[in-house]
């Protein structure tokens, strides 16, 4: 390989990439001409939704497009891995080696030696059935001559770095063992084990809560300060950009459409896409709102005696999953009054395993109530029998979090969407519910058309509003929400948020949206619930929880909110550290 030029101490040269496809439609080029840098102990972001060509741009670091794939142009990464087995050098001596051009043996020396990816969702990437201290020793073992003794104590000592506690008890430990948040952690520590120069962080806080998500991005800001290693973020989460990056380029349509430094992009952004994907990030406090006078449910007055009776109203209710091989029972949901008026939209936040999707699902009817009492609709679900929750179930409609796992993909979408027409005998067949599936698709803004196509043929976006249109089929007086909005891009997440708002007021139903994004639900919801731990800590209206919030978990809780002011997020952190 002939000697190549990059800039000095850059750790990554992109110099003029594009990457095409070939398809069965013909070639389709997902990046076209891009050019980046990174130095060494610098954070990167590159932003963009889907399809913008940010993941394939990062991929081509580590030569891990498939074999489909046509690249032009150079990735120059910094090398120590095969520098005897290669010739090639920047301005400051420093060995270099072009990605674009390294043979398939080459390549797999390289990969965690001088680049190491942190994966988005760490569930696909860790093994189940081996320990995560092996996992993490394998490929220590494989880049280096190291015993079984050394890459154990070595992969011991990658999750003490990473924050993860007892390391030497949970080195033995299983992925399904581990938190969401925790396994992010061990990806983390599999990338830094053979101290790589770069690491590429691939929307590692997609489907996080806000807290744990703060705690991955305190972990990564560490990495540049502490090891100089540069960091490439890839995200569509403005607000993480503003926590964690030294620069930031905006990617649209496989091009950079702008670069800059952080602050300099989000004071005076010049592209009106980069404008765009900041205006799309919800903020607290963006709608307007007439502040009532009551705290909580338990604190408010009693209500009028011609108000309309609550869709769902709950008193002290209690959910507990029974334990197994003599493990005690969990206590999910302890205690909680609440309750939603017809019409009304109640936001339920919280961390993962506070208990707000399993009240959710208590509602629906999928998990049964252990104490207290939970109406629905009427209906007391302490004890209820199905024949007699049968009936109620068509007046509730549910919108999953994930759709794509939701979708019966041997089913095209206007078959889903006619699922519950069907099942509770509206419609014969999903012929016989066209016309009424045609309306609910354009109701959610989708094509007639796209009835006809599979699940997996359309985006997440496009997803997420056709599962909004199946709960919607049978004119549900309820709708429960979890998580619909998680892991969709900004500019979708407020075009499918701005239709939930629309169709809400259009159609009057009631709704518990469930999510960890309190911004989210303070654009939609008339009131706001905070469970911590299966207990209600705080109710009231947004003005009231998220402007002067009285518990300390919902003070952290907007803490860990990051915000697409790189400002302000500094201060906001500063808070956060306070509170931990």
């Amino acid at each position: 390989m002939s000697a190549q030029t990059t800039g000095p101490r850059a750790v990554v040269d992109i110099q003029d990439l594009t990457v095409t496809f070939s398809t069965d439609g013909g070639d389709v080029r997902a990046v076209r001409g891009v050019s980046l840098s990174v130095a060494p102990g610098e954070v990167l972001a590159v932003v963009g939704e889907s399809g913008s060509g940010k993941t394939v741009t990062a991929r081509s670091i580590l030569g891990l497009l498939p074999s489909t794939a046509t690249t032009e142009g150079a990735v120059l990464l910094s090398d120590r891995a095969i520098r005897d087995e290669v010739e090639g050098a920047d301005d400051s001596g420093t060995p270099v080696v072009d990605v674009t051009r390294l043979r398939p043996s080459l390549l797999r020396k390289v990969r965690g030696r001088d680049a190491a990816m942190v994966f988005q969702e760490p569930s696909s990437v860790l093994n189940p059935v081996f320990p995560v201290g092996w996992q993490i020793a394998e490929g220590l073992r494989a880049h280096a001559n190291v015993s079984r003794a050394e890459a154990r104590e070595r992969a011991i000592e990658a999750l003490r770095q990473v924050g993860i506690p007892d390391p030497e008890h949970r080195v033995d430990h299983y992925p399904h063992q581990f938190s969401g948040g925790q396994k992010q952690r061990i990806v983390i520590a599999q990338a830094l084990v053979l101290d790589p120069g770069l690491i590429i962080a691939d929307e590692p806080t997609t489907a996080l809560d806000v807290t744990v998500q703060a705690e991955i991005l305190e972990l990564l800001r560490r990495l540049p300060k502490e090891l100089g290693t540069a960091v490439v973020l890839i995200t569509h989460n403005m607000g993480v950009v503003a926590d964690l990056a030294d620069r930031v380029a905006v990617m649209y349509d496989g091009e950079i459409v702008e670069q800059a430094d952080v602050q300099t992009l989000f004071r005076a952004p010049r592209h009106e896409y980069t404008k765009a994907l900041l205006e799309a990030v919800p903020k607290i406090g963006a709608r307007a709102r007439v502040t009532e006078p009551a705290r909580s449910v338990v604190d408010a007055s009693a209500p009028a005696a011609d108000a309309p009776a609550p869709v769902v109203e709950a008193r002290g209710l209690r959910i507990t999953y029974p334990g197994r091989l003599r493990q005690p029972a969990f206590v999910a949901v302890d205690g909680v009054d609440l309750s939603i008026a017809p019409g009304e939209v109640l936001g339920l936040v919280g961390e993962s395993g506070s208990g707000k999707t399993t009240i959710g699902r208590a509602i629906a009817g999928l998990t049964p109530v252990s104490g207290g009492s939970l109406e629905v609709l009427g209906v007391e679900m302490n004890g209820v029998k199905e024949r007699q929750f049968r009936p109620v179930r068509r007046r509730i409609g549910f919108v999953f979090q994930d759709p794509a796992t939701s979708f019966n993909p041997l089913l095209t979408i206007a078959q889903c969407v006619a699922e519950p027409l069907v099942v509770h005998g509206v419609a014969r067949d999903a012929s016989a519910a066209r016309p009424r599936v045609d309306e609910l698709l354009e109701a959610v803004q989708l094509p007639r058309a796209f009835g006809d196509r599979f699940p997996h043929e359309l985006s997440g976006g496009q997803r997420q509003r056709a599962s909004l249109a199946r709960a919607l089929a049978l004119d549900p007086e309820l709708l429960i929400a979890d998580e619909p909005t998680s892991a969709l891009d900004v500019s979708v997440q407020a075009r499918v948020l701005e239709l939930f708002g629309r169709l809400q007021e259009e159609l009057g139903f009631a709704c518990l949206f469930v999510s960890h994004d309190l911004a989210v639900v303070d654009l939609l919801a008339d009131r706001i619930a905070v469970l911590h731990r299966g207990v209600l800590v705080e109710e009231g209206t947004g003005d009231q929880v998220l402007a002067d919030p009285q518990h300390a978990y919902t003070q952290r809780l907007l803490a860990s909110l990051p915000v697409p002011d790189p400002v302000e997020q500094a201060g906001r952190r500063e808070r956060w550290a306070a509170l931990r």
